[in-house]
């Protein structure tokens, strides 16, 4: 009995610092994990080099072994951690976990192992999970709210300004013509996109005056755009700003965006650490 209950205190106090930033345990394995994830990074980017990679070979390729361990190393206590890991294994976070160190291992069964790099750069995607600390959780928290609050405007916003674009193009096409540099209304829409932007890449121009005075609209209606969906956003995070959310994981299914004061998991209705 005594045994079972070491084992289960360890268990929990093991989840507490891998899944929760409210301890200074939690907080400092956060604060590493993030370092050796920039590591990571860098070290992709530098084998892509070919002055540095073939110079310094031998040394990033320990160095992405050493990352790749602490990362199988960090899945497999994530794993153990929770009483119910297979929600964890197939959730999006998992698989977001399980591509840090498998590209690692992918390299030494397959041909073409030199384009398993890029699938490493997944890694930065794990800051957005580690920036659970306490002083961003509140902030994560509204913008993800916001975010999917306004998904349906944002949507509609989108369609309005794909129907916009192509309406322009199409009437940028006639007025130019293919003499301008304008051969087809597909090439006329990527003008329109590229002009409603504001990027303004110069490699169509249109040489009319009617032309020239439609552009002009399109490039005043780019800036008006640009703030319709950071109103629609603000407003949805205003709406939000008073729904408080803390660091506390179900050390049971692994859910982890709970109210302040909740005791018990909304999901599956453990009680909380």
């Amino acid at each position: 009995m005594t045994e079972e209950l070491d084992k289960k205190d360890w268990r929990t106090r093991l989840h507490v610092i891998i899944f929760e930033a409210d301890t200074r345990a939690g907080k400092l394995f956060d604060v590493m994990l993030i370092f050796s994830i920039f590591i990571s990074v860098i070290v992709t980017m530098l084998t892509t080099v070919d002055t540095i990679e073939v110079k310094w070979h031998n040394e990033l390729k320990i160095a992405e072994w050493v990352l790749t361990i602490l990362f199988t190393i960090e899945y497999i206590l994530r794993i153990i951690a929770l009483r119910r890991p297979k929600r964890y294994i197939v959730s999006r976070l998992g698989l977001i976990d399980l591509m840090a160190f498998l590209p690692t291992y992918l390299e030494l069964f397959m041909k073409g192992s030199k384009y398993f790099s890029v699938i490493r750069v997944f890694r930065l995607i794990r800051i957005f999970r580690i920036l659970k600390l306490v002083p961003y959780v509140k902030q994560l928290e509204y913008l993800r709210r916001a975010l999917y609050q306004s998904r349906r405007k944002i949507l509609v916003f989108a369609m309005m300004v794909l129907s916009m674009v192509v309406i322009l193009g199409s009437f940028m096409y006639l007025i130019e013509g293919a003499d301008n540099g304008f051969t087809s209304i597909p090439r006329s829409i990527y003008w329109a996109v590229v002009t409603l932007t504001t990027v303004g890449y110069g490699d169509i121009s249109p040489q009319t005056v009617l032309g020239q005075f439609l552009a002009s609209i399109v490039m005043l209606l780019g800036y008006a755009i640009i703030a319709v969906p950071t109103g629609l956003i603000s407003v949805e995070m205003s709406k939000s700003i008073d729904q408080i959310m803390n660091t506390q994981s179900c050390p049971d299914c692994g859910f982890s965006k709970h109210d302040t004061d909740a005791k018990f998991c909304k999901i599956c209705g453990k009680k909380l650490n």
